[in-house]
């Protein structure tokens, strides 16, 4: 019987040490790393092997790790987590608004960040069965979009492609399992969580304003995915299944 795929993890910081830890760490439990020392190195790994995952520093020389999750999360659909020797809540925020998965400050104890890692894996890997049984091949068409479940994208009707992150694809999956049905924020949290689950409690408006700025004509008048006020938000679209 042949050995399960490895998950591919791209560990991006510009510390030696951390690097090195990390990469000895992962190894010892079943993934396979790559390493990168800042955003140039790391944007060549994506671009020849775009790993399942990956850790990036927030704090580098050159380019800082906000801009480079910017464009993976516009460009790929590859989960990141961010590290940051930084506790502010101004980088926390910045960094889910931009496309990021998770946060993580430093310092850390491995095994926190193993299971964080494990645990956006899952629900990169598996959040669409989760609404959609047997639908990861399929697609839904709502408004002027296709949503492409297994390839985690959004087609609008000229045929331009807007992939998503891991946590977009899950909130639209959301929406499209519950169109025109108001969905409070701990819903969708729950919604967008696998059961026992220890995951990171993102703010639901932050990924929401993210999320409109691909679908929406107008972002700051929206009419798909509608704030209603003391309830919380709607995906006011019929949805059909192709």
């Amino acid at each position: 019987m042949p050995n399960p795929r490895k998950p591919t993890l791209l560990i991006v910081d510009d510390d030696w040490n951390i690097r090195d830890s990390l990469n000895v760490f992962f190894k010892e439990h079943g993934f396979d790393v790559q390493l990168a020392e800042n955003a140039a190195a790391a944007r060549r790994l994506l671009h020849d092997r775009p790993p399942d995952l990956t850790l990036l520093d927030i704090m580098m020389p050159g380019e800082d790790g906000i801009s480079l999750c910017r464009s993976i999360a516009e460009l790929k659909s590859i989960p990141v987590i961010l590290l940051s020797a930084r506790s502010e809540d101004i980088d926390r925020i910045v960094g889910l608004e931009v496309g990021a998965d998770d946060y993580v400050a430093k310092p850390f104890h491995p095994r926190e960040l193993l299971a964080r890692v494990r645990a956006v894996l899952r629900r990169s890997e598996n959040a669409p069965l989760v609404q959609v049984r047997d639908g990861s091949d399929k697609s839904f068409a709502f408004d002027r979009w296709v949503f492409e479940v297994s390839r985690r994208r959004l087609k609008r009707e000229d045929g331009v492609i807007v992939p998503l992150s891991a946590g977009e694809a899950e909130l639209l999956m959301v929406f499209i399992t519950h169109p025109n049905t108001v969905l409070s924020r701990d819903r969708i949290l729950d919604l967008t969580r696998l059961t026992g689950e220890d995951v990171y409690d993102r703010s639901v408006d932050s990924q929401i304003s993210r999320f409109r700025k691909k679908i929406e004509l107008d972002p700051k008048s929206p009419e798909l995915v509608k704030t209603i006020w003391g309830g919380g938000y709607i995906l006011a679209a019929k949805v059909k299944r192709l």
